[in-house]
């Protein structure tokens, strides 16, 4: 799975990461320990162009009775996309991107759990493959959320976890997002392991397992 992950960088960076307009006023300021239940950036295309906005991660479809299933739906698993309610009809119209430059899993080891931050070697914004849903609430409130999609782990993080996020080769980030690409086949082909020749992993505090906990040290190195 896929429950925390980090983008540190700047609203400024984002925008020219993805060859955005400027925005104002910015909504991001750098994030070290992003958790299920928040607002994060995203970034969809409206059928003409890319935008970033705010998604709040844990999806909650349109046809939901309660918002809190959100809690539940942090993850979309890519080999059964296809197979759930909830995610069937979004591969074909409302995928997204959530930028990030790095995320968080728990390595066994021994007795304890080491957190682990995983990330590009080159240390660049990558491109982490959503759905997104809207949800009508019972007052009136509309609430846009998302789930990150996972794959099978590659050979770095096979001794950490067995799922991975889906991480999009950046070449291919805009046939993601394109709203009129409706080939699903072609879509799900992109859900696969990113090279584990261009990631690096490396231990990090425990400070990161509270969500409260919200600073660059969460992103240091360690000795273990």
């Amino acid at each position: 799975m896929c429950g925390r992950f980090t983008i540190t960088v700047s609203f400024e960076e984002l925008l020219l990461r993805y060859m955005l307009d400027p925005i104002s006023p910015p909504f991001h300021t750098p994030r070290y320990n992003v958790a299920p239940g928040q607002l994060v950036p995203a970034i969809i295309n409206d059928g003409s162009a890319n935008r970033i906005g705010q998604l709040k991660w844990g999806l909650v479809p349109s046809w939901a009775s309660d918002e809190k299933v959100g809690y539940k739906m942090i993850n979309a698993r890519s080999e059964t996309l296809l197979e759930k309610p909830a995610f069937k009809k979004l591969i074909v119209r409302k995928r997204a991107i959530i930028p990030a430059d790095g995320f968080y899993e728990w390595q066994q080891i021994g007795a304890k759990k080491q957190p682990m931050r995983i990330m590009l070697k080159n240390k660049e914004i990558f491109s982490m493959a959503a759905l997104f849903d809207t949800w009508l609430a019972p007052d009136g409130r509309k609430i846009s959320t998302f789930s990150v999609i996972t794959t099978t782990p590659n050979r770095l993080m096979e001794p950490i976890h067995n799922r991975m996020p889906v991480i999009l080769p950046r070449e291919e980030e805009q046939r993601w997002l394109d709203r009129n690409n409706e080939d699903t086949s072609a879509l799900l082909s992109l859900l696969k392991p990113y090279p584990d020749e261009g990631m690096l992993a490396y231990p990090v505090s425990s400070i990161v397992g509270n969500v409260k906990n919200e600073s660059v040290d969460c992103i240091e190195e360690i000795t273990v």
